[in-house]
């Protein structure tokens, strides 16, 4: 059930009449028979994937707390994680590791025939595989009491915002608001309309419609040259950016619908002014969880220089490859490591003060610069193959010494025409004045304090273009298949 389908409109009304009209006491379990429903409605025979790692994670935890023996707590711990982490890398990296086999002992001259399965990646499997793994962790840790009661801890799992793509949460902010009795707040529930109207807009209208002339050329490279790669280049760069903040926002504001906040998951990462700032601005969930359960175990930056270093690598790789089973993700991942480990010895520690210390033309430069590097590493991260990526770059600079030529010749080879491209302006430069507004607070609260007759046209404008200006079709959001 897609967030931009009517379906999810129909199933989220009903929802949420029944959870603020029903006592407390049993709204958990309505949460919890709705979170099932709701990942049933992708594949019903996978629901047994999420019972049989929540189930696990469950019991391990149970026997992890409390227990004395430091060796037996980490044979448990080490068990949930072969279980869990095996079930998701039989459905996601088997035929990955099968074929790069082959290849690995055909450069040797050895032949291997590598087996292959055919079936469906689990909707969410990444993501609901590391909430159940830190949850258990933590318990180890002592961080948090295990949860006693399963269902309540199915519903932390399940919960149908977040199921499917984040934000990844921590059972220590989750699990207690899931639970603790709440009473309908007007202004949260239309903060979080305004939220889900926003990931909207930016899902339906900019992403989407960016989608269609980004996979024209990264479908078929060979096919393009000039402005049209190039565009299609940057083009990507946003729309990923839209589609997946875009469904952050949705789950975030459905949250809010029912009296729970969720983490927030982006934070203006494009005006980031180095990697290392971007990624404490994108997809903030998963880079605090590798950063809590993999980068700080490493040690950090508590160690030697070099091995600090190689801790980001390891860390930058691992998540590369979280994100798909092909190299090109893992070379994505190992870009920004090598970048942050580029900006350690070159660029060294934030001036004191952070941005606000930086020279403001400085700041603008070094922002740019991270909008190309971060360009240039989509480029691995969408590419259909690590074969297309050479064409890509190749073909991206032919035609440039005639500019004039090179610009429409560009447009024309992806067929923009005038109108579709003032659409798409107009929407970047809207998603432009409010990621900047959004960087020194809440672009709704500075709405909500104008007069009403001005608050409710802009709410009537943001429904009218998303209804005429929407990309046609239900389009799948791009971290589905993750």
């Amino acid at each position: 059930m897609l967030f931009n389908s009517l379906a999810f409109g129909v199933f989220l009304t009903i929802v949420f009449a029944l959870y603020w009209s029903m006592p407390h006491r049993f709204r958990w379990v309505l949460l919890l028979v709705a979170s099932y429903y709701f990942y049933m409605n992708w594949n019903v025979k996978y629901v047994v994937l999420i019972l049989f790692t929540t189930a696990v994670s469950f019991g391990c935890a149970l026997l992890v707390e409390g227990r004395p023996d430091s060796a037996k707590k980490r044979l448990l711990l080490t068990g949930t994680a072969v279980a869990s982490l095996g079930v998701l890398f039989f459905f996601k990296y088997f035929n990955f590791a099968s074929t790069s086999l082959e290849r690995i002992f055909g450069l040797l001259s050895i032949p291997l025939h590598p087996i292959t399965l055919d079936f469906l990646l689990p909707v969410g499997i990444s993501f609901y595989t590391f909430q159940t793994l830190s949850y258990v962790i933590d318990v180890y840790r002592g961080d948090l009491p295990a949860e006693k009661n399963f269902f309540k801890y199915a519903l932390f799992i399940s919960f149908f915002p977040q199921l499917v793509a984040g934000p990844i949460e921590r059972a220590d902010h989750l699990l207690p608001q899931l639970f603790t009795e709440k009473h309908f707040d007007y202004d949260k529930a239309s903060a979080g309309m305004k939220q889900m109207a926003w990931g909207f807009f930016k899902k339906m209208v900019i992403a989407d419609n960016l989608a269609k002339y980004a996979d024209l050329v990264f479908n078929d490279p060979g096919s393009y040259r000039g402005f049209s790669v190039i565009l299609a280049m940057v083009f990507f760069s946003i729309q990923i950016y839209c589609d997946f903040s875009g469904y952050s926002d949705i789950a975030i504001g459905t949250a809010k619908l029912l009296g729970i906040d969720l983490m927030t998951n982006f934070n203006c990462p494009y005006f980031a002014t180095s990697i290392r700032e971007f990624w404490s601005r994108w997809h903030i969930s998963l880079s605090t969880w590798f950063r809590d359960y993999v980068y700080i175990p490493l040690g950090g930056n508590r160690v030697s220089v070099p091995r600090h270093q190689l801790n980001l690598m390891i860390t930058f790789l691992t998540s590369g490859l979280w994100h798909g089973a092909n190299w090109t993700f893992v070379i994505w991942g190992g870009l920004h490591g090598a970048m942050q480990v580029v900006e350690n010895l070159v660029w060294g520690k934030r001036p004191r003060g952070g941005d606000a210390a930086m020279p403001s033309g400085v700041r603008i430069v070094r922002t740019i610069l991270v909008f190309i590097l971060c360009t240039i590493a989509w480029v691995f991260f969408r590419a259909n193959a690590l074969s297309d990526i050479p064409v890509l770059f190749s073909h991206a600079c032919m035609g440039a010494a005639s500019p004039v030529a090179f610009f429409t010749e560009g447009l024309a080879a992806l067929s923009l025409d005038a109108v579709h491209f003032g659409i798409l302006a107009g929407s970047l430069v809207v998603l432009f004045l409010y990621d900047q507004a959004a960087l020194s607070g809440n672009p709704w609260e500075k709405v909500d304090a104008l007069a009403a007759p001005a608050r409710y046209t802009i709410y009537a404008v943001l429904l009218a273009v998303i209804i005429l200006f929407q990309a046609p079709g239900e389009n799948a959001f791009v971290y589905f298949q993750f």
